[in-house]
């Protein structure tokens, strides 16, 4: 029966997120959440976990983005929260959910990053591993230009920042997001079955940015 009833519960949200993310552009869509979970679940079969846990936090993971919510992560919280009571998930969990979920995105280079559990620390990998590789490129790019963003401008250095609000406010050119947190996921994974997961994807983008530069200088 519980096991019925986790499985209700994981569809309830998989429904919930779809509709949520619908028409999403920025690369948070629905296929970005749905490749986070794989990505999680493949992780957790190595490093182990609750995987209901796992699945939850990968499936609502960015539903409280602060760029999902005009800049407001609680409300977003709020809104993880009230779904998860309206499908009946017991108050620790919920409130173990939300912590991680508060705590997974990356804040800044030079941001201190908070505890997760396990599960979170899994979902944290699975999510920087989609942000990286030829994924994480389209996604950056696709991100940019929904905000406005030149691509690149020579005379924009990359900024290490060490504030949350600065580095949400950033507007500096999409190549610069590469220095500023792309080419820093690698190693700043929690799982040794994620680090080798991205080893490839981080030399692609190496790849892309020398091969970037040498069309930029019409070599």
């Amino acid at each position: 029966k519980t096991m019925e009833n986790k499985q209700h519960q994981i569809e309830l949200t998989t429904q919930f997120v779809k509709s949520f993310h619908q028409n999403e552009a920025t690369g948070h869509d629905w296929f970005h959440i749905n490749r986070v979970n794989n990505l999680a679940k493949k992780i957790s079969k190595k490093e182990g976990g609750d995987l209901f846990k796992i699945e939850l936090i990968a499936l609502l993971h960015d539903v409280a983005d602060h760029k999902l919510n005009d800049g407001d992560e609680k409300i977003g919280l709020k809104n993880v929260e009230d779904f998860l009571l309206s499908i009946n998930i017991e108050g620790n969990l919920i409130k173990d959910i939300l912590s991680n979920i508060e705590n997974i995105s990356f804040k800044g280079a030079e941001v201190l990053q908070k505890e997760l559990s396990l599960e979170g620390m899994i979902v944290q990998d699975a999510d920087r591993i989609d942000a990286i590789g030829a994924i994480g490129i389209a996604r950056t790019f696709a991100y940019g230009g929904n905000k406005n963003r030149m691509i690149y401008d020579p005379q924009s250095k990359p900024e290490m920042h060490t504030d949350f609000g600065k580095y949400k406010n950033n507007t500096a050119p999409t190549i610069d997001h590469f220095y500023e947190k792309l080419l820093l996921l690698k190693d700043r994974l929690n799982t040794s079955s994620a680090k080798e997961i991205a080893e490839q994807r981080h030399q692609f983008m190496e790849i892309f940015l020398t091969q970037f530069y040498k069309e930029w200088n019409c070599d």
